[in-house]
């Protein structure tokens, strides 16, 4: 029924075009842990009206059959400003469509009145003690694509069995359900509620435990410049700054504002480098600051850059930002801790693609690390767990820009993490160290931690598929390679068949999935390589790191032996020439 999806199809069933209409509905959208993400169109492969509908139809009966309270607690739904003129679907009508299927079934439904950071949604799972969430974003994709990602009851992402749970319930509710399409009817709904005030006012409250220096902010002249990158984050770190008593910061004015055509960048993706940041970069010149702290569009994700000596800007990686926001949070953990046996009961967690570097630290300072499979899924889960059963987590990342500094929200949260930065940046300036001054006494009191990670683009599945074979079949039938140029590989994880060389009975023990590939090859100088597909975009990702004990300062030298390494890598596994792979361009 939505007139713009319906007049695109009738014109192509006009045209005859029976290759355009192939990929409009040759296949459904898959489901899975990290629910949707699509372009916004026409058809059941693309975010739209209809598709809206039929998995939150699924999704509502999916949940009536796990909750015998799920009218009595009922869900949140939040969205951002993602929005498509010519299919004219938004996250604000995916949202309130979303809300009408629930309410509709009498179930009662928070649905915040305007656009919120990602993070609102898992932390009002778990303050009111709800059934389910229902963020409608699509991150920093592409601005022609949308997403509905969806959480479960323990506020964290769902994880397997549910995404097929879910699944199969939408395949078994396609046909629209009477008034589907009829959101206005839930203006007057008693069971449609407005959480947005109160959790604009418990989630500052809540951050504010992770403040220990109220004092050095309010008096600190150091100065910052934050981009929300046309996304949703402007207000939120506004607010979150004057929570910790922190001057604001200076606002990239081009970008401040959510636009979804993200005008002034190719990618809305901090993690894409200096070419995201052009802008910051010139503020900050202009306004004397030292540091950017720029969010993704839905603004979990944090990127920071800092002005060295030189006047040159250093963009930190995700993995040297979780080396230094781990670092943080532990020692003011300690400094504040009135219970020195409570160490046994901390931990912190990374996913298995990120720097070991908080497991250097975990060793030395005696409390404990665990890695989990890639993405905060895995470690919003695990914490959870944890937390369940008396433990402090009390940090958590991803290399991918991802951080979760406070228990408050069992997913990456790019708002807490961004004042938590300025904070810790405020209280080393009062040492006259910088940021990257910090990071270098962390590598040399941990050891150091050298990392590379990029990707090459693939919109063949069949070429993905192939590559990966070869590398399981390298030298004959079953063999994994036994060397990368003249690198030396000493062992093999492979998480989609289950096979890991180090393990007595060869079985690894990582949760392992036939349906993404994902290969860590560990070499005989001690480095680790990971190759993987990623789940949300045509991309063959690897990482690569290199790591020293504490007292082995030849940094450069380091660095060369990992940069020949990934040269190797690329060479020889990836073949991007016969491949055909495109690389990531800066």
């Amino acid at each position: 029924q939505n007139p713009k999806t319906y007049a695109i199809v009738k014109q192509l069933l006009a045209e005859g075009n029976a290759g355009e209409l192939q990929k409009y509905f040759g296949s459904r959208m898959e489901f899975g842990t990290a629910g949707l993400r699509a372009a916004m169109g026409a058809g059941i492969s693309h975010m739209n009206d209809l598709t809206i509908i039929q998995t939150t139809q699924g999704f509502c009966r999916y949940l009536e059959k796990n909750f015998s309270d799920l009218k009595k607690r009922g869900v949140v739904i939040g969205f951002d400003a993602r929005a498509h003129l010519s299919s004219g679907g938004s996250s604000k009508r995916f949202a309130r469509l979303a809300a009408n299927t629930f309410i509709s079934q009498g179930v009662p439904v928070y649905l915040f009145s305007d656009i919120i950071p990602t993070p609102f949604v898992p932390y009002t799972v778990t303050h009111l003690k709800l059934c389910a969430g229902i963020m409608v974003t699509a991150s920093h994709n592409p601005k022609q694509d949308n997403g509905y990602k969806v959480y479960w009851e323990n506020g964290a992402q769902i994880i397997s069995p549910h995404d097929k749970g879910i699944s199969q319930a939408i395949e078994e509710n396609q046909e629209p359900w009477p008034q589907a399409w009829d959101d206005e009817l839930i203006d007057s709904s008693p069971l449609l509620h407005d959480p947005y005030a109160m959790v604009n006012k418990e989630y500052f409250k809540d951050i504010q435990k992770q403040c220990f220096y109220r004092n050095i902010n309010k008096e600190t002249n150091l100065k910052f410049v934050h981009t929300s990158v046309h996304g949703v984050g402007h207000k939120f770190v506004q607010l979150a700054f004057k929570a910790f008593d922190l001057s604001p910061p200076f606002a990239v004015p081009e970008q401040k504002d959510p636009d979804p055509d993200f005008p002034t960048v190719k990618y809305p993706n901090p993690e894409e480098g200096k070419g995201v940041l052009t802008l910051s970069f010139a503020l900050a010149e202009k306004d004397g600051a030292r540091i950017i702290l720029a969010n993704d569009p839905d603004a979990d994700r944090l990127a920071v850059a800092e002005k060295q000596e030189s006047g040159e800007w250093k963009v930190f990686s995700g993995n040297e930002l979780g080396a230094l926001l781990g670092w943080w949070i532990f020692t003011c953990w300690k400094n504040n801790s009135r219970d020195t046996r409570a160490i046994k009961d901390v931990y912190m967690l990374s996913s298995t693609v990120s720097s070991k570097i908080l497991r250097a630290i975990a060793l030395k300072e005696g409390f404990h690390f665990e890695e989990t499979l890639t993405g905060f899924k895995w470690m919003g889960n695990r914490a959870k767990q944890l937390m369940d059963q008396g433990k402090a987590v009390l940090f958590a990342f991803e290399e991918a820009i991802g951080y979760m500094c406070c228990p408050a929200v069992l997913d990456k949260d790019g708002v807490s993490a961004a004042v938590i930065t300025a904070e810790m940046a405020s209280f080393l300036a009062t040492r006259n160290l910088s940021l990257s001054q910090q990071l270098k006494a962390v590598y040399d009191e941990y050891g150091f931690h050298i990392t590379k990670a990029s990707y090459f683009i693939c919109h063949d599945p069949k070429v993905i598929q192939q590559l990966f074979d070869n590398l399981r079949n390298f030298d004959g039938k079953n063999t994994y390679p036994k060397s990368c140029g003249r690198f030396k590989v000493s062992g093999i994880r492979d998480l989609t068949t289950g096979y890991d060389s180090s393990q007595p009975d060869q079985k690894a023990i990582l949760p392992t999935s036939k349906s993404s590939q994902m290969i860590t090859f560990t070499f005989a100088n001690g480095g680790v390589a990971t190759m993987r597909t990623s789940g949300t975009e045509p991309k063959i990702k690897y990482y690569s790191e290199l790591c020293a004990p504490p007292g082995n300062s030849d940094v450069e030298q380091l660095k060369k032996e990992l940069d020949e390494l990934v040269n190797a890598l690329e060479k020889h596994f990836f073949q991007p020439e016969k491949n055909k792979l495109q690389r990531k361009t800066e």
